[in-house]
């Protein structure tokens, strides 16, 4: 379906001021126009909207049959004929010729030009002549490199561009043949030719291949399986449909055919590569990747008319990445990247548009209201010419490239219209006798002849015309000069200016509200968007222009899809996020009038609005607008009018207005703990603290977390990517801290809140800065403890925790508040907090510790060193603040230590610190294979301790008694005496060898 608008999109038109009739016509670069007729070529350069001034003119070798253009390298090339023979020529440097009988310059392709002529090739012409072993037929230049393909029957010849360099300051240009392609079963009337890519016609053929440089297996040259010399084996390996049997009276058509991908190897035509380059590192490409080849059937109501029946206008058409090129002309090439490719080829009534990047795909079929005689791509439009009109229609280049170009597109962030988006006839113009057409820049270049004569192209037998192996091109030989020809240039108007009159034309739909107004307001957004990937074609200043106009475009795509009921109403927030529109200046572009007593809110609007307010926006909607943002939703959504009033643009709402609407929800029988806990804070605001005590005692502490959770934004906010605590969060941090902390727990949980946002909140919250840590967030790390959360790192946690704890045991700091939970909470909650060894109670109680702040803290890290999960080595480098000289820093030294199992070490110290605490460590401790320390180690220590006597004589002498009652029972009488000091009293030890020596009896 081809939707028709009778827009203006052709402005000034000028004739060009040629001297014969134009045989051959093309342009390129920012502003070369090439005329050839006769042997003649006329440059003429094109200046502004009203200015065609000719530049020079040299002579060919004979009558142009083809004519092309290359940007990269600025050279020209063409097929010429003298004397019924073909040439292929390339007029290099031809801006320096500034006369017809100026000297040019004539070498063989590959020559080598000394360094004493660099003068003369400076200043003049060079043609360099490219000889061929068969007829050249076509010709086609690479946008982006330069290259030149030849077509030739059944081959395609690349012809590399190169510079020779003479010195720093002038590169000569030349070519090397370097790829031979055999097409065996196809000859070209038409190639087109873009990095790599290839694209070959015939009469109703399209081939499309990519050249490869990555050589598979170690081969330098890829053949497919069906060998060229054996055209039997070809058929074989194809279906029977592709034989073509031919008698003097009946002609057995193919059947159309569309093969994409690998699939496309099996059409019967075989493709090889030949390389030829002279130097190994300037072969390019050793693979041919095959993309897609189509077939068409010939109309046999009309097969006598063989023009009816053939394709034409093959062209690849690039799209390069944005920005991406320079203005230096001699790095052009290189700067280039390729983002998009698109061929283009057309049939007398119909036209068709694939893209071939990464994969291939039908993108747009156009339909033509008359038989189309040539047609021209461009990234904004397809210009195609009839026998007496120029029509333009639109493209959908610029949707697919934006969609390769931004992964983003068709998210929440950004939206493009659809690649399958109907095409769209800008307009027809009548022009008289359209012959030809070409295009560069915003130019349009049309021959016309007032009094055309059909003049055949090709009058073959149709049988002939319908088989392959029969296909032959003659080319067109042109008449004579007659009267009644024009060459014209026509301007297309900028697309700024384009856009402006889509916009306004789109203001006839908007009251009725169709499907028309988005069609149009989406072309002039492509519009745009093609402009602005068409870098090299904007002049100084444009960009910006485009840039606003693109920005207004989305704006007005994004009041329509949030006013229009479409399936398609969520795109209001992609259009209008590239808007640039602030959600203030959205709202006041809503028609807030109501009609018939009732206001209509399309869902696009809904849309876009609550996803806004959802996403924390960097921006305070003013009391009128946030009045009626909640009269919106309490019409279509009352669900969401709590998750509304939370959002932080929605700061400004009259608290008195948001509960009254609240309590609507209440009284039409919608109740939940997330209006309850939305109304507490509303009355929070009004400063009502009653209301909320009574709402916040309507449910349960585990049912208002829930809430919590359902909206974190009740307890934070984001403003500018800063968090901040809500009015509600800092009261309840001095009312109901343990509902606080479970809440932000929950919110963990539930991935609404990192961990480290949740260790910066409860810092913001409690006005702690820097290193300093709060007590509600240390009562929040052992919830988390508590709670094991998956993706809550133990040892971290475990070193927050044990850092915070020693911290304050070393610094005497109690808590800024009173923790929520003890250490024996902890214990019993927690298995990561272990309980605490019996011997540490009893170094504990040696010391009178009169803050019990410091107990706990002292507790809690003991009771942590005595978990499971601690890791031990990893926190003794940070005990250095806990001095062994504090009953504090010693049991935890002597925790670690043993936890380390230096146990000998633990007795040194318990020995000389708390002695009654020895007996007790030793029977926790010294078990199993430790329990030899008994006699090897606590029995000679305790001995020789008492020999030296001292104020500590009665406790040491107590510990032995028990350590040689543990002795006995574990030692052999023999063993017992060996371990026994030689030099002690034999009364003392007497009772304890009596039972060591009965024990055996007594068991």
């Amino acid at each position: 379906m081809v939707q028709l608008y009778n827009l203006h999109p052709f402005g000034s038109q000028q004739v060009v001021p040629c001297k014969l009739e134009p045989e051959r016509f093309c342009g390129g670069g920012p502003d070369a126009l090439f005329v050839a007729a006769g042997c003649k070529v006329e440059a003429f350069a094109v200046a502004g909207q009203e200015l065609c001034q000719p530049r020079c003119a040299f002579s060919t070798l004979g009558r142009v049959l083809r004519l092309a253009y290359s940007e990269a390298g600025d050279y020209l090339v063409a097929i010429e004929e003298k004397n019924q023979t073909t040439f292929l020529r390339a007029y290099v440097n031809w801006r320096s010729k500034r006369t017809e009988n100026s000297r040019v310059c004539i070498r063989m392709v590959g020559h080598n030009v000394e360094a004493p002529f660099q003068e003369t090739f400076r200043d003049q012409m060079s043609i360099v002549e490219m000889p061929l072993s068969e007829t050249p037929l076509c010709i086609s230049c690479c946008p982006v490199k330069g290259d030149l393909l030849v077509g030739c029957t059944n081959k395609l010849v690349l012809f590399s561009l190169k510079y020779q360099i003479i010195n720093e300051e002038f590169p000569v240009l030349d070519f090397e043949r370097s790829l031979i392609i055999h097409i065996h079963n196809i000859t070209p009337i038409e190639i087109s030719f873009c990095v790599g890519y290839v694209a070959a016609m015939s009469d109703l053929e399209v081939l499309i291949l990519k050249l490869e440089s990555n050589p598979k297996n170690g081969e330098s040259v890829h053949h497919h399986p069906h060998e060229p010399n054996s055209p039997m084996t070809q058929a074989e390996g194809t279906n029977n449909e592709n034989l073509q049997l031919e008698s003097d009276d009946f002609v057995i058509c193919q059947k159309p055919m569309e093969l994409i991908g690998k699939n496309s190897e099996q059409s019967g035509v075989s493709v090889t590569l030949e390389p030829t380059g002279l130097d190994d590192e300037k072969i390019k490409y050793f693979h041919v990747q095959h993309l897609l080849y189509r077939r068409f059937a010939p109309d046999i109501s009309s097969y006598v008319l063989s023009d009816d029946i053939k394709l034409h206008s093959l062209q690849l058409l690039p799209i390069y990445q944005t920005d991406s090129l320079t203005s230096e002309r001699k790095n052009l090439s290189q700067e280039k990247k390729l983002l998009s490719l698109f061929c283009f080829f057309s049939l007398p009534h119909v036209g068709y548009l694939y893209l071939v990047v990464k994969s291939v795909e039908l993108m747009s079929v156009y339909q033509y209201p008359e038989k189309s005689q040539q047609a021209v791509l461009t990234p904004q439009f397809l210009h195609v010419i009839t026998s007496n009109n120029l029509q333009c229609f639109t493209v959908r280049c610029s949707a697919a490239a934006a969609r390769e170009e931004d992964p983003y597109v068709d998210s929440t962030l950004k939206a493009c219209p659809p690649v399958s988006m109907d095409i769209c006839a800008l307009r027809i113009q009548l022009f008289i006798g359209l012959k030809a057409i070409c295009h560069f820049k915003n130019h349009i270049i049309l021959l016309t002849k007032a009094d055309p004569e059909a003049i055949p192209e090709r009058r073959e037998a149709p049988r002939k015309l319908l088989s392959r192996k029969g296909t032959s091109v003659k080319l067109k030989t042109p008449p004579v000069a007659e009267a009644g020809w024009n060459l014209y240039i026509v301007n297309t108007i900028s697309p700024v200016q384009l856009y402006k009159e889509m916009v306004d034309y789109s203001n006839t739909y908007k009251t009725a509200k169709t499907q028309s107004c988005i069609h149009l307001l989406s072309e002039a957004h492509l519009l745009v968007r093609a402009a602005l990937m068409d870098a090299s074609q904007l002049e100084p200043g444009e960009k910006e222009e485009l840039l606003e106009a693109f920005k207004e475009s989305c704006g007005h795509l994004g009041d329509c899809y949030s006013r229009l009921d479409t399936q398609y109403s969520h795109l209001a927030l992609p259009y209008y996020k590239m808007s640039g529109l602030s959600l203030a200046e959205v709202l006041t572009r809503v028609d807030w009038a109501v009609e018939d007593g009732s206001q209509k809110y399309e869902r696009g609007l809904i849309f876009y609005i609550s996803h806004s307010l959802y996403e924390n926006l960097d921006e305070e909607l003013s009391e009128e607008l946030a009045v009626k943002v909640v009269q919106m939703f309490h019409m279509v959504e009352p669900k969401q009018l709590p998750h509304i009033l939370c959002s932080p643009s929605m700061k400004n709402i009259n608290p008195l207005t948001a509960m009254s609407y609240l309590r609507k929800l209440d009284t039409s029988g919608f109740s939940s703990i997330l209006v309850t806990l939305t109304k507490a804070a509303m009355a929070l605001k009004m400063g009502d603290l009653d209301m909320y005590r009574n709402e916040m005692k309507s449910h349960s502490e585990m049912k208002l977390v829930c809430g919590f959770i359902l909206e974190p934004r009740l307890l934070i906010q984001q403003k500018k990517e800063q968090m901040f605590p809500t009015e509600l969060a800092v009261h309840l941090k001095e009312t109901q801290p343990g509902l606080l902390v479970a809440s932000v727990l929950g919110l963990q949980k539930n991935n609404k809140i990192g961990i480290e946002e949740a260790d910066s909140f409860f810092k913001v919250l409690c006005g702690k800065n820097g290193d300093t840590i709060p007590q509600l967030l240390v009562d929040f790390w052992e919830a988390q403890l508590i709670a094991c959360l998956p993706d809550v790192l133990l040892q971290e946690l475990f070193f927050k925790l044990t850092s915070q704890y020693i911290w304050r045991l070393s610094k005497r700091q109690p808590p800024d508040t009173i923790p929520l939970r003890t250490s024996k909470d902890l214990i019993n909650a927690c298995s990561h907090y272990g309980l605490i060894y019996p011997w540490v109670n009893v170094l504990i109680t040696s010391d009178s510790l009169a803050d019990k702040n410091y107990t706990e803290d002292l507790s809690k890290l003991q009771s942590l060193i005595c978990g499971p999960s601690f890791d031990i080595a990893s926190i003794v480098p940070f005990l250095e603040p806990l001095s062994e000289d504090t009953v504090a820093g010693l049991s935890v030294q002597v925790l670690c230590r043993t936890r380390l199992k230096e146990y000998e070490q633990c007795i040194d110290t318990l020995l000389e610190r708390c002695p009654e605490a020895v007996i007790p460590y030793a029977n926790h401790e010294l078990k199993e294979e430790n329990r030899t320390l008994w006699w090897k180690k606590l029995l000679p220590e305790l001995c020789q301790r008492i020999k030296c006597g001292g104020e500590k004589y009665q406790l040491y002498l107590s510990s032995l008694k028990e350590t040689l009652s543990v002795v006995a029972v574990e030692l052999e009488l023999r063993d017992f005496l060996n371990v026994l000091p030689e030099d002690g009293t034999a009364a003392f030890f007497l009772p304890y060898l009596l039972y060591c020596s009965r024990k055996k009896s007594l068991t």
